[in-house]
């Protein structure tokens, strides 16, 4: 029974991986002839300007994005896991946008950000909110975050409110009759014991964050200029349609060790914190 399965995974995944390896020591470039030109392509990543500055970007904006979506969800989900009206309806209400598609979701917040906001902005005197932040090349991050946040931090409530829920009442009751306050049981008692699920949410949305392709795509198509660039969409851009397959394809395998790398320091750091707490 496993082996259809692992012949799928195999065909569809580890084979295109070993080939993407492979032709990223050549010069293909995705059709014609090709020859092997080494460690050339892997050498030249270090000197290239765009792939410098899209990791920057990527890295800047998985960053906020990853610390902002866990801080708002947590927050959220302890509101939700309190004795409030309308829980069940306020946690259908907050996972909705994990739903939706995102290049849907990215053409919505376009048009807010395009057209709603520089009105609303102006009628209230607000310059900041004036002009559209997604022609800005140092305000143009900040929309793709907003919408990447307000996205991503459904999915992570769910599992907050999850690990809430495997907390004892009892805790809490005794907690209360020692004199401890709302922020002290958060902070002694509530986050040590959610521990594990901020490991998890923590690595998973760093992850997902550093490989963010949809938001953009959607947002300013890695404009203005070349301001809001990820990996993904350079990966994207010069494999597919700029003729360099095989050079894009070793910034692919680069980046995967990358976020490899990080996902596993990450995930050690956290575990021992969780020990520690």
């Amino acid at each position: 029974m496993v082996v259809p399965a692992v012949i799928l995974f195999f065909a569809l995944h580890t084979f295109p991986l070993l080939q993407g390896v492979f032709y990223s020591f050549t010069n293909y470039a995705g059709y014609g002839e090709w020859s092997f030109v080494g460690f050339n392509n892997y050498l030249a990543l270090f000197r290239d300007d765009r792939v410098l500055d899209a990791y920057l970007f990527t890295f800047q904006f998985a960053i906020v994005a990853t610390i902002l979506t866990n801080a708002i969800a947590l927050a959220v989900a302890v509101g939700l896991n309190a004795r409030i009206k309308f829980r069940s309806t306020l946690r259908g209400v907050f996972f909705l946008p994990n739903v939706l598609p995102m290049l849907v979701v990215g053409y919505v917040f376009s048009y807010l950000f395009a057209s709603v906001l520089p009105v609303l902005g102006q009628s209230l005197g607000i310059e900041a909110l004036s002009t559209n932040i997604l022609g800005s090349e140092s305000l143009a991050w900040v929309g793709i975050v907003v919408v990447a946040v307000w996205q991503a931090a459904a999915f992570n409530i769910i599992l907050y409110l999850a690990g809430l829920q495997t907390i004892p009442t009892e805790v809490y009751e005794a907690a209360s009759i020692d004199g401890a306050g709302p922020w002290r049981r958060f902070w002694t008692m509530t986050f040590p014991l959610i521990a594990p699920f901020f490991t998890i949410n923590m690595v998973l949305a760093l992850k997902n964050f550093l490989m963010v392709f949809d938001h953009i795509v959607a947002l300013t198509n890695g404009g203005p200029g070349n301001a809001t660039t990820s990996i993904s969409l350079l990966i994207y851009r010069g494999g597919f349609q700029g003729g360099e397959f095989a050079y894009q394809t070793a910034n692919a395998v680069v980046y995967l060790i990358v976020i490899v790398v990080l996902s596993m320091v990450q995930l050690r750091f956290l575990q021992r914190r969780e020990v520690a707490a």
